[in-house]
């Protein structure tokens, strides 16, 4: 860093900010940190009263901060995802569509190794919506190496996508709803206005809800008859307890279905299951996702409509932060339910 004339500072990088002020009309930045003067901002600097100013020469092989971040949020974006202007060595990445972000956290973590290099994501495998601010990419110092940034861009390029946002399909949902006391019209349904706003908000529709006693035949029968009318997903909701008269599990094998996992290491979502009538997807929702802000719902149905085959591992892997605390305000998806790191 040095003091040079302003007519000699073509092509260096500013070290501070320059303001400007017009009384009665303007204060502010006319200049920021980091900028490299081009020669038509030389009257402009002398108008200011900058007839010296402290500059950063950028040397060979090094590539200015604000190249440099653009250069690591291109590398660094999938599918979905639309980069913010620089600022101070900095690019936000947004997501461009609704969607399932996803982050592949192990090339995040090489790519955070590399010093005077820092990039920021948000956690993984959640919904979010179009405009959501997903990461940051920034340099810390005003210039970095570019040996440092070809390091970063060749970490992506071998295991991209790095951050990704899935979009949502649009899957006919069949809703099987078990239970003697609500088929019967003992007590009102609960469940169907629930899963219908949350699979609305996936972007999915609903063909039908059928109701059917805890009876492992008709369950069957239901399954098979959305099946025909061309359901993409099944979710049956209630009987997934143990108790003698909750059935569900044994009606989504006898369906076929090829269980993934019956419990989930999640409070609350614990008896839930999943299982695959071929590639048609199988949920069994447990009573929580009725009442519950937050549940095994929201933290595994996304994945499914996003396209994701999600596996016994998967659902292992939530038990790093599946225990809800209850907060008396709930304000998921921004807590750390289900964000084991």
């Amino acid at each position: 860093m040095k003091s040079i004339p302003v007519q000699e500072a073509v092509g260096s990088v500013l070290c501070h900010d320059i303001t400007q002020i017009v009384p009665g009309e303007f204060k502010g930045r006319a200049f920021k940190r980091g900028h490299i003067i081009r020669s038509e901002d030389v009257a402009t600097l002398l108008n200011l009263g900058k007839e010296h100013i402290y500059v950063f020469d950028l040397a060979e092989g090094y590539v200015h901060e604000d190249d440099a971040a653009v250069r690591i949020a291109t590398a660094v974006a999938g599918n979905g995802i639309i980069l913010s202007e620089t600022s101070e060595g900095r690019v936000n990445l947004f997501a461009d569509i609704d969607g399932l972000v996803r982050v592949n956290a192990k090339a995040l973590h090489a790519m955070n190794a590399v010093d005077e290099i820092v990039i920021a994501t948000i956690h993984n495998n959640q919904q979010v919506h179009k405009g959501r601010p997903l990461a940051g990419a920034r340099v810390v110092p005003l210039a970095v190496r570019e040996e440092k940034v070809r390091h970063i861009e060749a970490i992506c390029r071998s295991n991209a996508p790095i951050v990704t946002v899935l979009p949502f399909q649009h899957l006919h949902v069949g809703v099987v709803t078990t239970g003697s006391e609500v088929y019967h019209g003992r007590i009102k349904d609960r469940f169907g206005p629930v899963i219908r706003r949350k699979f609305g908000e996936l972007g999915c529709s609903i063909i039908d809800q059928v109701f059917v006693p805890d009876d492992v035949d008709m369950t069957v029968s239901a399954i098979n008859d959305l099946l025909k009318r061309g359901a993409s997903m099944i979710a049956v909701t209630g009987g997934m307890s143990v108790d003698p008269d909750d059935r569900t599990p044994s009606a989504i094998r006898a369906a076929g279905g090829q269980v993934v996992t019956y419990g989930a290491p999640t409070f609350p979502g614990a008896m839930f299951m999943l299982a695959y009538l071929g590639n048609v997807p199988v949920v069994g929702l447990p009573g929580c996702v009725m009442y519950a802000r937050s549940s095994i719902f929201d933290l595994v149905v996304p994945r499914i409509v996003a396209g994701e085959v999600v596996t016994r591992e998967d659902i292992v892997a939530l038990g790093h932060g599946g225990y809800c605390a209850g907060c008396a305000e709930c304000r998921y998806p921004n807590c750390a339910f289900g964000k084991g790191a």
